[in-house]
């Protein structure tokens, strides 16, 4: 063969699957229209788009689970395909091992039948057999990844039947089972819902690295940033390819919707003309008349076609922090012989922005739990100042009444709601405020997505004007747009912020340092973000408990040093970012005081001086500020 020939040989495009002028509607609602698009050997595609827009749609069909209302799915003959939905599709009676052995793969009986010769090493003959054909198939490598994965997917005991493993356990099964038989072609609806961190993070380097050709839904960016090198955007029913990660994502799509902007107010110009010529036209119209006028139309929808970006919109009216916040003296909890809680004790701070990490069952929830005084401790105690309204968003969400409405669970807080500088809001215009339009508001409660359950719940919280935020898992159900709108709203909050989540892109974008419980009621207060977190996890290696508070401080050290700051400045650096934005706060509420009015003839010169010694205090910050950042530098 020609060199020429083999080089495209190696080099063309092996398709696996090919979606072709595809169209979904329901009733009359149109999900998408003639959509297109392929999957080639070895890409790693990550679709994107809003909760609603027909993600989960478009999944189903590539499956065979749903047929278009036109165009088809095209599969390469030969190609094995595997599919990890969101709902459980085991068999109830079966074992571990009985599940993952219920497949055609050849190579797995064979296992199978060697490990049961291993349980009966009397019978040689059997065994040896056994033995033979793990030889002759090569199936050592294979027997060795297949209890690897088991391992890291902390599937230990395979006697247990799926009856009796908890949702987290059932996924890790399923997903345990499609990378035993490492299919072609892997189709992934949001792979990291139940894992914890290191399953996530292990989970991320096995696809990072594996020659695997995946195509998956997932809200969880550092996922994306990692293991995708192209990304499909479903956006405003128009498909949209980048080749790249997550960054390079971000970046295409702000200079796309930059260039339609800028032809949008090129448009929008053209049309304000043509409008005044469509108005001076007499009704008698001439040919050349007739094609300017369907310009105009043209010129008209693209005119109007600019995109709503999606804000969530409320002025709290938070309450003002006095000086004491919450104080935990001494905390001790412990469930039989295992301790959750050992001695903590914590005094938090103003505009303090604290995430929590750790393996599941190691008391993240009973922590909230007893701050919250919905449990109590079995020692110590919780103060909790007398300005400070929680705000407790929990995994359990909202518990609507049988045919409640939208807008229902919203005037159970009153029909106007009251925000800042003594405005109100009705529950409607509030629900807009929260991305649910006035046909949404009359939805009943049960018809919503999983995220706009969630957004719903969460407008429950807000509205009830907490200046001390608690969100447990926030991120769960959310698509990334909406994730998006909620970091956007979360960077803005000017209380107290205390997360728990498993999504590290959100946590490095909104807390500035972590309690990370290790277990055993160990309790570690970490100065970083969770990307600082995992650098020095990666350094240190700690081995264990005992050693692992003077390893992160010499960790902490070493690392401060290298950017020009100690360990003591790198706390004082970020407590005064914090500070700088609560002055910030105080000042601005003080100056609509003023500039509405509202500060009485006998209160003006105390009010000013107030404000004198905000400003001075600002200054002395900032100034503080700049020194420690050109230590930086």
């Amino acid at each position: 063969m020609p060199l020429n020939d083999l080089l495209l040989q190696k080099f063309r495009l092996v398709n696996y699957l090919s979606v072709e002028n595809i169209s979904k509607s329901f009733g009359e609602k149109t999900l998408f229209k003639d959509i297109s698009f392929g999957i080639n050997k070895d890409q790693k595609i990550a679709f994107i788009a809003k909760n609603g827009s027909g993600k989960t749609c478009i999944m189903k069909i590539i499956n065979g689970e749903d047929e278009p209302d036109t165009g088809k799915v095209v599969i390469r003959k030969g190609i094995k395909m595997a599919f990890l939905s969101q709902t459980n599709q085991l068999q109830e009676e079966l074992t571990i091992e009985e599940s993952i052995f219920a497949s055609d793969n050849e190579i797995l009986h064979i296992i199978e039948r060697y490990e049961k010769a291993l349980e009966n090493p009397e019978d040689e003959e059997k065994y040896q057999l056994a033995f033979d054909e793990m030889d002759s198939h090569n199936a050592w490598d294979f027997e060795t990844q297949f209890k690897q994965i088991l391992s890291k997917l902390k599937l230990d005991d395979l006697k247990l039947k799926v009856k009796s493993l908890s949702g987290g356990q059932k996924k890790r099964l399923s997903l345990a089972i499609i990378l035993i038989n490492r299919p072609d072609l892997l189709i992934l609806d949001e792979p990291t819902n139940h894992l914890d961190l290191e399953m996530i993070e292990w989970l991320e380097s096995y696809f990072a690295k594996e020659n695997i050709t995946l195509f998956m839904v997932t809200h969880d960016r550092f996922f994306l940033e990692r293991v995708c090198n192209e990304i499909i955007e479903l956006d405003n029913g128009k498909l949209y390819q980048y080749k790249g990660n997550y960054s390079y994502y971000l970046q295409k799509k702000e200079e796309r919707i930059a260039m339609e902007n800028s032809t949008i107010d090129k448009a929008q110009n053209l049309f304000t003309k043509e409008l005044a010529w469509m108005r001076r036209q007499p009704k008698a119209r001439t040919t050349k008349s007739k094609s300017r006028q369907d310009d105009f139309y043209q010129i008209k929808a693209v005119a109007e076609s600019r995109r709503k970006e999606n804000v969530v919109e409320l002025e709290i009216n938070m309450e003002r922090m006095g000086s004491k916040i919450i104080e935990l003296h001494k905390l001790y909890k412990k469930f039989k012989d295992r301790a959750i809680l050992d001695n903590f004790s914590y005094d938090f701070q103003r505009g303090e922005r604290i995430g929590i990490i750790g393996k599941n069952g190691t008391g993240k929830s009973t922590f909230l739990n007893i701050l919250t005084k919905t449990m109590l401790p079995d020692a110590g105690k919780v103060v909790i100042g007398d300005t400070i309204k929680v705000g407790y968003y929990t995994q359990s969400g909202i518990n609507p009444k049988p045919g409640q409405k939208v807008i229902d669970i919203i005037k159970e807080y009153g029909e106007y709601i009251p925000l800042t500088k003594g405005k109100i809001i009705s529950a409607s215009q509030l629900l807009e405020r929260f991305l649910f339009d006035a046909k949404k508001q009359y939805d009943f409660v049960e018809k919503l997505s999983g995220g706009e359950l969630k957004r719903l719940y969460l407008c429950t919280v807000l509205i009830q004007n907490p200046n001390f935020l608690i969100l447990d898992e926030p991120t769960n159900d959310l698509d990334i747009v909406t994730l998006n709108v909620l970091e956007s709203f979360l960077l803005d909050y000017p209380g107290c912020l205390l997360v728990v989540s498993h999504d590290r892109y959100f946590m490095d974008k909104i807390v500035d340092h972590l309690f990370i419980f290790r277990g055993e009621g160990q309790i570690e207060d970490f100065p970083g973000n969770y990307s600082d977190f995992r650098a020095y996890e990666d350094s240190a290696e700690p081995k264990n408990l005992s050693s692992v508070s003077t390893e992160k401080v010499n960790w902490k050290q070493n690392h401060s040093t290298a950017i020009g700051l100690n360990f003591n400045e790198q706390k004082e650096f970020n407590k005064i970012e914090r500070e700088i934005k609560d002055l910030e706060y105080e000042k601005k509420q003080i100056e609509n005081l003023f500039s509405e009015g509202k500060v009485a003839d006998a209160d003006i010169t105390a009010k000013a001086k107030e404000l004198e010694a905000i400003i001075k205090k600002m200054e002395e910050k900032e100034e503080r500020w700049f020194e420690l950042s050109s230590k930086m530098e």
